[in-house]
């Protein structure tokens, strides 16, 4: 089986040899946070010309997170097995980034005609959007040593975190002017279709691979079963860190996917902004994101990735536990406290993702890197699918403020189950 090179640290420079390379497979997920904001805050608003229940709009939101959950596990080990000139990630990335971005630019389009249209147009842009995001983020542990992926995370997720400010504070202020075919809200979405294809040409131009070494042994493919059972204790070297790893992802996304596709509703039914403002808590969130991910690395290098993880997930149940106290206060100021509020939750929720992804790679080896990013996304995907009709229904049921307490509590259990971690770790 391949396995991931021992690094001379000494010799390479640390992790600044590998900052330039990271810069580039983070074009990658820019386009991701291009996207995702906008349809996270826009697909809800378009659903509500169609429909009146949260709970309806919560469960057509989980359609894309049913297909992240069987595609993306499926993609992640097809590309761990597929050999090419171009390597075996980019070959996807090179077919599904520009036809997901075709599938996005249509969506406000098909928003003006009718549902089905919607929904058709919005299950192929997922489609493509599922299926290329595990060759993304398996492209950077190809290409940075275990010891330095806290740090590489936090670079690739500063660039997400740019795309992200890029979508909400800038794009998403165009909603409202007439773009392609006059569809309302069309210009923001053909931008950020523009934006993906230059950063596909970027990857394209200056990010290589590396080939697999050619050996005089065939190299060893192992079936996916069995490679699961390995990566749940059979083979002795993760014991339980991994199931709890991926029980903490479950329930820390539970709480970040309920909320999230009913903030910008909660924005223009409660906070009273315009839709024009709608992604402005995630914009807010974005900036502190940006702001602490590199810092997170580093400081969870040092600190050690499970430790600091359960402080973000203590400060991140405290934060939204207090949200619901904006709602005793005037409309001015609750809207104030909110987003101060979100901003500290983008800052301390940015140590948490920059984090989870490096220990799990820290358990892989090259040969089922794809598996582990599967497994990955197997959970949080899960926690997506379930989370926005059980938060859709508790807003029909006790109002958008019971969402944030429920999301404190799923917190609180994702410190809980991470307390037994055990591995992970970086070794220098």
């Amino acid at each position: 089986m391949l396995t991931v090179p021992e690094v001379d640290t000494s010799k390479t420079g640390g992790f600044r040899s590998y900052m330039g390379l990271t810069f580039l497979i983070g074009f990658g997920f820019f386009t991701m946070g291009l996207m995702d904001p906008l349809y996270d805050t826009y697909v809800p608003i378009f659903l509500r010309r169609f429909l009146s229940s949260n709970t309806a709009v919560g469960g057509i939101m989980t359609l894309d997170n049913i297909l992240q959950l069987f595609l993306i596990p499926v993609i992640s080990v097809w590309s761990d097995r597929t050999r090419t000139r171009l390597g075996r990630r980019m070959p996807f990335i090179l077919v599904e980034l520009p036809l997901a971005a075709l599938f996005f630019s249509l969506i406000p389009p098909m928003a003006s005609r009718s549902l089905p249209a919607l929904l058709g147009i919005v299950f192929c842009f997922n489609i493509f959007k599922t299926s290329v995001r595990g060759p993304v983020v398996a492209l950077m542990p190809d290409t940075i040593p275990g010891d330095y992926r806290s740090e590489a995370n936090g670079v690739i997720n500063m660039m997400g975190g740019i795309g992200l400010i890029v979508s909400t504070l800038v794009l998403a202020r165009l909603i409202d002017v007439p773009a392609w075919l006059g569809a309302p809200g069309g210009l923001p979405f053909n931008i950020a279709s523009l934006c993906i294809i230059a950063a596909v040409l970027v990857l394209l131009a200056f990010v290589r691979e590396k080939l697999p070494e050619k050996t005089g042994n065939p190299e060893e493919k192992v079936p996916v079963p069995r490679s699961i059972r390995r990566i749940f204790g059979g083979n002795g070297r993760g014991d339980t860190s991994v199931a709890r790893i991926l029980l903490s992802i479950f329930f820390w996304f539970t709480a970040y996917e309920g909320a999230k596709p009913f903030l910008g509703l909660f924005l223009v039914e409660v906070m009273g902004v315009s839709e024009g403002n709608a992604a402005l808590a995630q914009g807010v969130a974005g900036i502190s994101s940006v702001i602490m991910a590199v810092p997170c690395g580093y400081l969870a290098h040092r600190l050690g990735r499970r430790r600091f993880i359960r402080i973000s997930l203590v400060f991140l149940a405290l934060v939204l536990a207090l949200i619901p106290i904006c709602g005793f206060l005037g409309t001015t100021a609750a809207l104030g406290v909110f987003l101060a509020l979100m901003f500290l939750y983008g800052a301390v929720w940015i140590g948490v993702t920059v984090n989870s992804f490096p220990m799990l790679w820290q358990i892989a080896d090259a040969g089922n890197m794809g598996i582990y990013t599967g497994l990955y996304y197997t959970f949080s995907q899960s926690a997506a699918i379930l989370a926005p009709p059980v938060t859709g229904l508790i807003i029909d049921l006790a109002g958008f403020w019971g969402i944030f307490v429920f999301g404190s509590l799923c917190m609180l259990a994702a410190w809980v189950t991470m307390g037994g971690v055990r591995a992970g770790e970086p070794q220098k």
